[in-house]
């Protein structure tokens, strides 16, 4: 589970829910759904959300508490294991794997250890649910900064998992309704239909041959070309994300739903 990755603090106040979805983004255990009964209880009280959405949440609790854990354990292997599109390391699709993500991970890092966080060895730093335990302690101002400059990558998400019918997207859509953000997913959908599929065995193949070239290839150069596209869309980020973003008031929330 990812409360070992890090030393935590207590949840900060009305932001336990962030570590609920922390947990439904993680392995499938025997723990996750004996604790699906209280996951349940809090996002019932999670007023920053809609109805309709803590209801499909709190619906899919119950089916990890019921389903066969094997097959559930396999449905996540082949949804997060197999290609980058649903990657969970965050970094990853803004940056691949060029020099830049290095840096990210490093900054990263660097605010953990500001508040008092220690990471251990099982876990990036950029991996979402290892995020949202740190985001948990955080306050609303520092949770709506965060997450609004990740929407994009939540948004990509959403629209990728939406489109292989998997629960876990729930979870990105979740992140984005906190800060008002819905509409980014909508607008990754017709880009998402357009995408071939990296987890088919002819995909993996691929992948696996294209990582034999670029071991013979020329390194200096190939990490030139890498860092190249890393800063494009590290450039993209920053011009599209440069608006406040808050965290929804409950009260506000309850007043619409």
């Amino acid at each position: 589970m990812t409360d070992a990755a890090l030393k935590m603090a207590e949840p900060a106040v009305g932001m336990r829910s962030l570590r609920v979805l922390a947990r439904l983004l993680d392995y499938p255990t025997e723990e996750l759904q004996a604790a699906a009964g209280e996951l349940i209880e809090i996002i019932d009280q999670e007023r920053r959300l809609s109805a309709a959405l803590r209801t499909a949440l709190k619906d899919w609790c119950q089916r990890t508490a019921d389903g066969d854990l094997l097959e559930l354990q396999s449905e996540y292997v082949a949804l997060f294991d197999k290609g980058r599109a649903t990657s969970l390391l965050l970094f990853e699709h803004v940056h691949g794997e060029s020099r830049d993500r290095g840096q990210a991970m490093v900054d990263l890092m660097d605010e953990y250890k500001a508040a008092g966080f220690e990471l251990d060895a099982r876990e990036l730093p950029d991996y979402l649910p290892v995020f949202l335990e740190y985001l948990s302690t955080c306050d609303d101002a520092e949770v709506g900064r965060w997450l609004g400059e990740i929407r994009h990558i939540l948004g990509l998400l959403t629209a990728r998992l939406e489109d292989r019918d998997a629960d876990h997207a729930l979870v990105p859509r979740a992140l984005l309704a906190l800060i008002g953000a819905e509409a980014e997913a909508d607008a990754h959908r017709e880009e998402v239909k357009g995408e071939k599929r990296d987890d088919t065995p002819e995909a993996l193949d691929a992948v696996w041959e294209e990582e034999a070239v670029r071991f013979s290839a020329e390194s200096d150069e190939d990490c030139a070309l890498q860092s190249a596209e890393g800063r494009r869309l590290a450039e993209r980020k920053n011009v599209t994300q440069s608006e406040a973003v808050r965290v929804l008031d409950p009260a506000a929330s309850a007043r619409k739903h």
